[in-house]
Order: C-alpha cells, then sequence, then structure tokens
C-alpha cells in the first residue's frame, strides 16, 4: 500500500517528458547489464533467420520439369546424361536424384536406402542452427525477467540507503529501468519464436518434396521391369 501511495504521487508529465526526451538505445541500456546478453542473442537470431532463409530458398530452387527430364532419359537408357544433369543443381532433390541413378541395377532396396540417407543428410542441413532459434526464443524473456529481479533489487537497495522520506523519482526510475529487460526479453524472445516456426514450416514443406520425388523415382525404377 504504501508502494502504491507514492506511485500515486508522481508526477506524470515530468515522467513523460524524461522518457520522450530518450533514445530506443539510450532506454536499453537503461536496463543495466543483463540487456547486452538480450542484444547479443537479438543479433545472433536475426543471423541465423537470415542464413537459414536464404538456404532453404536456395535449396527449393530445383526445376520443376527435372524430374521429367530424368525420366524421360533413364527410360531411353541415357543413364550417365541423367546423372550429369542431376549433378548441375546443388539442391536435395537433385542429390538424391544422382544418388538414386548411380545406384541403378542394384537391388530396389538398397537404391531406396541410398536415397533415404542422401535425404537424412540433406535435412539436417536444412535444419542446422533451428536448435539454437528455438532456444534464443525461450532464453531472451528468461534473461530478460533475471534482469528485472537484479534491477528491482538493486533499486530498493537505493531506497534503503536513503535518509528520510523516499524521492517518487528515485523509486519510479528504479522501477521502469528494471522493467526495460523484461520489455526487451519478451520482445526478442517473441519474434525469436515467430521466426523459428516460419522456418520450420519452410523445411517441412521441402521435405515433404523430398519425398515426393523419391517416390516417384522408386517407382520410375519399377516400370522398365513390366
Amino acid at each position: 500500500m504504501v508502494l502504491l501511495s507514492i506511485l500515486q504521487e508522481l508526477p506524470v508529465e515530468e515522467t513523460v517528458e524524461v522518457v520522450e526526451e530518450m533514445s530506443i538505445l539510450d532506454l536499453l541500456f537503461k536496463g543495466g547489464y543483463m540487456i547486452l546478453p538480450i542484444l547479443l542473442l537479438s543479433l545472433v537470431g536475426t543471423y541465423i533467420f537470415v542464413e537459414r532463409i536464404l538456404n532453404i530458398k536456395a535449396a527449393g530452387k530445383t526445376p520443376d520439369n527435372l524430374m521429367d527430364e530424368v525420366k524421360q532419359l533413364v527410360v531411353n537408357g541415357k543413364i550417365s546424361e541423367a546423372q550429369t544433369l542431376c549433378a548441375r543443381e546443388a539442391t536435395p532433390i537433385a542429390k538424391m536424384l544422382e544418388k538414386g541413378i548411380s545406384r541403378i541395377g542394384n537391388p530396389l532396396r538398397s537404391i531406396e536406402a541410398s536415397i533415404e540417407n542422401v535425404g537424412k543428410i540433406e535435412v539436417y542441413k536444412l535444419e542446422k542452427n533451428l536448435s539454437l532459434l528455438a532456444t534464443i526464443s525461450g532464453a531472451a524473456p528468461m534473461i530478460g525477467f533475471l534482469g528485472t529481479v537484479t534491477g528491482m533489487i538493486q533499486a530498493f537497495m537505493s531506497i534503503a540507503q536513503e535518509e528520510g522520506a523516499v524521492s517518487p523519482k528515485l523509486l519510479s526510475s528504479g522501477i521502469y529501468e528494471a522493467m526495460i529487460t523484461t520489455a526487451a526479453g519478451l520482445f526478442v524472445g517473441i519474434i525469436s519464436y515467430l521466426a523459428y516456426n516460419y522456418l520450420i514450416t519452410k523445411v517441412g514443406k521441402l521435405i515433404h518434396k523430398m519425398e515426393y520425388t523419391s517416390i516417384n523415382f522408386i517407382d520410375l525404377l519399377q516400370e522398365p521391369q513390366k
């Protein structure tokens, strides 16, 4: 109740003027040293998102007619030409097809296994650092809460050292500075969480396309045997 009464006596206009005069960067650094790891996590998260989205976009640039061209060449017995065609494309689907073509003549189960192994390697590459992005989405808010707790402790320690009446300005500044880390941590955590789910969705669509192509290729190998 005492804290509430002090906050009610705080001049609102004076507080608004002080906040408006600060830039966003100045306001962030008012949060104390705990804001530094949050900023570092935001930079790491941004790098991971940009790097992954460019990588996934490049991995999905398989020509739509690649499977039709491979089918035509394989049916005509031009195995080496089909393999060369796939080697020109540095995409997961093309690599899977190239591996499958190189195994033509072996038992069908062996071909399936080799394609599946290449697919697993490519999926691992696509999902690289996504777990780190998920970690950032959870760690940033927790660091923000920790910064708020330590900031509140310091604020009340400063109040305890004051003699006489406590200045409303001292109390309010200590509290809002402590809350900055929570706001920053939540912001970084929410953005990282959305980015992680977006990338997972993109990877999932590409994996589905890889599986569909693999099934079509196996069906293609069975056709000449009929």
